[in-house]
Formats: structure tokens, C-alpha cells, sequence
């Protein structure tokens, strides 16, 4: 239940980034020596991938946001169960590229939603440099033949920072140089934990090379805290004239920070504090202080669509707020996330009595609406679940979230916290 909000004032401490994290549990288990990580991600994918690399043999220690990793040595072993990768397409992805190099057969199952995403888009690749896949009609159950892989040049024919990975996680142990080109350029956070794991990492305006034989070394680092996360409490403090909200050691890896970008053109005013780099990542503390006048709008399509991906709901979410209202093209990949979040978001927004013209790739939300509670079906999507929680703090009733425990996938601190900077 979320009732409406005055104001939204306080410092928050997030907790780390789900993107890095998955990376650097998985990278972890498959190197040479011990990987100490701190602030680790609280959600339950990354767990997963811990889970993961634990059923590979890898021996891994968690006391709350400290983990430390005996890695494998670069030789995972074929566990006697399928590989549970519970909600998550970043473990699903990114570890098959690291499975496909590995000697034995390897199965990888998820949970209901996570077996409706597609996969086809790791099997072609994957393939291509010498392993076996095999696929359910494109989904998971996905089951993996390691071999000998071979070195390929590949061009990702959808945005996708986790096929990304999974292709240079693959050219690690392959025969020659793999170069992975992009369109329109993704997420880093691969390239930067390869390197931090002391991997030599060449990169050009729009593609990204691994040579083969590299050898990955275990890291001590700390995870900074999530920008993705942070995206629901930024979006809310816009919402309120009289918001003070300060996030404390957030990530601002420059393809993920375009949000602070993007909340500055509709007239949110942030400032970055403290700026330092981690193990190749930049964290800093996030101050933002929302317009006097209200926020404006803006249209969201091409490279910014896809570099905001993750954020494009709660901006959906709060586009009846705005005064212009918020336009959104070439999302179409957001109709197989978690859930349809274009048809998801659109649904909700009516149901809170907003107008919202939903299209293949997008939506049309105008500006200056006023919207009321109004029951929320989150279809067991976190995003979703997330987004209308920061919705629901403008409208002129209060909200009931059904499903507001899928938040628990990337973020089961969420709702306290938000209780905790919301004035009521």
C-alpha cells in the first residue's frame, strides 16, 4: 500500500550494483586465486549467479554485502544438477559464455518468466565459435556442450550489453581475438570487470576485442552503489518542488549515468559530488533538486532508449507529472524483459485514470494529468512493481502494488527505504 507524499527529503546508501556484481561473481569463480567483494548486490539475481558458480565448484563465502570467492582456476566443474538461474537473464547469458569454453554438458533452467525470455540471441554466437546449444522454441531449458572454441568477429543485431558479455566471456579461452561490434554502443561494466581481473581489453569507437588465453586473476574491490536502483528515487525527488535527496557512493559509469542526464533536460538539477574510481568504475555522491516550475519533457528513441532501458518505466511512470509529457520510441525490447513492461506500464498508468497512447515501440504519455490510487497489477515484474510505487506518491489516493515482493529480484531494501525518505 503506498499513500501519497509531500515531499521527499533524506541521504540514501544503495546498495551495490546488480550489473557488476553478476559479472564479478561469475568472473570470479571461473579465476585463478580469491575474489573479496564488498557491498555486493542485495537482490536475488546476482545471488544466482553466486549460486551458480558454487554448483561449478567454486567456493564461495557471504556474510550479508561481503563476499569472498575461491575461484576454480579456470576449470569449472559440470555439477550433477541443472544450474538454477532463478529470475536471471544477466546469469542465464553471461555464464553460458563462460560454460561454452568449459569441457563437459551443462544445463541451465530458470524460473517461469525467465523461461519465456529469448535466448537465440546467445545460441547464434555461441555456435558460431564452436559450442553446442539447445534451445526450447528459443528458450530456456538451455542446455550446453563445451568444446574447443574458435575466435569470431560478431555484430549484435540488438543492443545488448549482456550478449555483449557473453561473447567476450566466451573468447577468453577461445583460439584467437574476438571482437564483439555494436550499433549503438552498451553497458561496459564487461570490459571493465575483464580488465580488473587483469585481462588485456582493446577497445574502438564501436567495438570491443578479448584475445584468447588470458588468464583471470581473483580482485578485492568495492561495488558502488546502483544507478539503476537509484533511478526510483531520483525520478520521485523530481517529482516534488521542496525534494533534498543525497545518494551516497553511487556508480556513475558513463553508459550507465545518461538518467542524470536526461532528468537535467527535463529541468532536475543534479550535482555530483566525491567523484572517484574503483577498480575502473566511478562512483560519487548524487545530489538532486527537482524544478521549481514542475519537470518539462522530453522524447526518449534511438541511442537514448537504448541507454535507458532499464529506466524507462518509472520515466513512463511519472510522464502524467511532467508538463510536457514524455515520448518514447525503439524500446520494443522492453516488451520481452521480465514481463510486456510497454503494455504493463500503459495498463497501469489507465488504471491510475492517466491518457497514455501505447505503440509497438513506445508510448505517448502527455504531460499535466492528475491521476488517483488505484490497484496496480506489477505481473511480477520488479521494474514495474518499482515504478508505480514512485507513481503512486503524486497521486490523490493511495495505491495497492499486487506483486510488490518481485522487488525482492534486484532491490528488497526498496519500500523501506522509500518509506524512509517519503514525507507524508
Amino acid at each position: 500500500m503506498i499513500a501519497p507524499a509531500r515531499n521527499l527529503l533524506g541521504s540514501l546508501r544503495l546498495p551495490g550494483d546488480k550489473s557488476i556484481s553478476h559479472r564479478y561473481a561469475l568472473l570470479g569463480g571461473l579465476a585463478h586465486g580469491i575474489t573479496h567483494l564488498e557491498n555486493f548486490s542485495t537482490g536475488a539475481d546476482p545471488a544466482s549467479s553466486l549460486a551458480c558458480v558454487a554448483a561449478l565448484g567454486a567456493k564461495v563465502e557471504r556474510n550479508g554485502a561481503s563476499v569472498t570467492i575461491h575461484g576454480c582456476g579456470n576449470r569449472f566443474q559440470p555439477s550433477d544438477a541443472p544450474l538454477d538461474c532463478g529470475n536471471s537473464g544477466s546469469t542465464m547469458r553471461m555464464l553460458s559464455g563462460l560454460l561454452a569454453a568449459q569441457h563437459g554438458s551443462f544445463t541451465l533452467i530458470g524460473d517461469a518468466s525467465l523461461s519465456r525470455r529469448p535466448m537465440e540471441r546467445i545460441r547464434k554466437p555461441l555456435e558460431a565459435m564452436g559450442s553446442r546449444i539447445t534451445l526450447t522454441d528459443g528458450h530456456a531449458p538451455l542446455a550446453i556442450q563445451g568444446a574447443a572454441l574458435k575466435a569470431i568477429d560478431y555484430t549484435t543485431p540488438v543492443p545488448s550489453a549482456q550478449v555483449k558479455t557473453a561473447v567476450l566471456f566466451a573468447g577468453l579461452n577461445a583460439d584467437g581475438t574476438t571482437t564483439v561490434t555494436e550499433s549503438i554502443r552498451t553497458r561496459d561494466h564487461g570490459e571493465i570487470a575483464l580488465e580488473a581481473f587483469g585481462v588485456k581489453v582493446t577497445r574502438h569507437l564501436d567495438s570491443v576485442s578479448v584475445a584468447g588465453g588470458q588468464p583471470l586473476q581473483g580482485v578485492d574491490t568495492v561495488i558502488p552503489g546502483d544507478i539503476s536502483s537509484a533511478a526510483f528515487f531520483l525520478c520521485a525527488a523530481a517529482l516534488f518542488p521542496d525534494s533534498g535527496l543525497l545518494l551516497d557512493n553511487l556508480g556513475l559509469n558513463p553508459t550507465r549515468a545518461t538518467l542524470l542526464d536526461l532528468l537535467a533536460t527535463l529541468g532536475a538539477k543534479t550535482s555530483v559530488l566525491n567523484l572517484e574510481q574503483r577498480g575502473g568504475e566511478l562512483a560519487g555522491t548524487v545530489q538532486l533538486a527537482a524544478p521549481k516550475d514542475g519537470l518539462g519533457g522530453a522524447t526518449i528513441s534511438g541511442a537514448l532508449a537504448a541507454q535507458l532501458i532499464d529506466e524507462l518505466p518509472v520515466l513512463a511512470a511519472i510522464a502524467p507529472y511532467t508538463r510536457n509529457g514524455i515520448r518514447i520510441r525503439d524500446a520494443k525490447e522492453l516488451r520481452v524483459k521480465e514481463s510486456d513492461r510497454i503494455a504493463l506500464v500503459a495498463e497501469n498508468l489507465r488504471r491510475m485514470g492517466a491518457e497514455v497512447t501505447e505503440v509497438e515501440d513506445g508510448m505517448d504519455v502527455p504531460g499535466g494529468q492528475v491521476l488517483h490510487g488505484a490497484e496496480i497489477d506489477s505481473g511480477g515484474d520488479h521494474r514495474i512493481a518499482m515504478a508505480f510505487a514512485v507513481a503512486a506518491l503524486r497521486a490523490e489516493s493511495e495505491s495497492t502494488i499486487h506483486g510488490a515482493e518481485s522487488a525482492n529480484i534486484s532491490f528488497p531494501e526498496f519500500f523501506s527505504l522509500l518509506d524512509q525518505v517519503a514525507v507524508r
